[in-house]
């Protein structure tokens, strides 16, 4: 990418925010939603060099069906397991099962998990799910923060982290909104965002970048 257009609206500022481990678990998520298997595997090898713990990957990738589809998702588990095994079923490192029985739990961490990431905003939130359709609140709420972004072998901020990560990459600027003030309040600090946009700046082109940034700096004013 040129430079011309590039990092327009972008805080400046000294050095990298985030440690080395969350860099290059955020990178990783960007490689995933770009669907570039090479530069993922390349990413996947740099984060196993910055010993980013293995589980933190399988959940980054088990997450990523969220955001990007089973077709991108399965892609990245494929390119993981070439590099590390799959866990055991009876392994502590799968974490909890994906069970049925536990729906109530589901409900319940789903919607703290939920509420935590949107804030002030959770309500209307729910509002407008139901006004698309009216499976969308629990398919949102109990399938995806309850049963996934609610399991443990990951904090919410790095979660949240990854999830604006793969956001930025596919363009939609309604969910992009909504992820950056969830990365905020999930304790993310403004200058970890800057990172997370630095590192997605180098896979996008130049206009959906400025697109990026502009939209960062909104939030950004409002939120802080």
């Amino acid at each position: 990418m040129g430079e011309e257009g590039r990092g327009k609206g972008r805080i400046a500022r000294g050095n990298a925010a985030l440690d080395a481990p969350t860099r290059a678990l955020v990178h990783a998520a960007v490689a995933v939603a770009s669907g570039d298997t090479v530069t993922l595997r390349e990413r996947l090898l740099t984060a196993q060099a910055a010993r980013v713990p293995p589980r933190w990957i399988d959940e980054l990738l088990l997450q990523s069906l969220l955001n990007v589809g089973y077709a991108l998702g399965l892609q990245a588990f494929g390119v993981w397991r070439e590099l590390s095994p799959a866990p055991l079923p009876a392994s502590a490192e799968i974490g909890e099962p994906v069970a049925h029985d536990a729906w109530r739990d589901w409900a319940a961490r789903g919607a703290r998990v939920c509420r935590d990431v949107y804030g002030r905003t959770y309500h209307k939130l729910l509002v407008n799910l139901r006004a698309l359709h009216p499976a969308l609140e629990a398919l949102v709420v109990v399938d995806a923060y309850g049963k996934l972004i609610g399991r443990d072998g990951l904090d919410l901020k790095r979660r949240e982290l990854c999830t604006l990560a793969e956001i930025a990459v596919l363009d939609t600027p309604r969910q992009l909104h909504a992820h950056l003030r969830g990365a905020l309040n999930s304790g993310a600090t403004a200058e970890e965002v800057d990172d997370v946009l630095a590192l997605v700046e180098n896979d996008i082109d130049a206009e959906q970048a400025v697109r990026v940034w502009d939209l960062w700096a909104d939030v950004r004013g409002r939120h802080l």
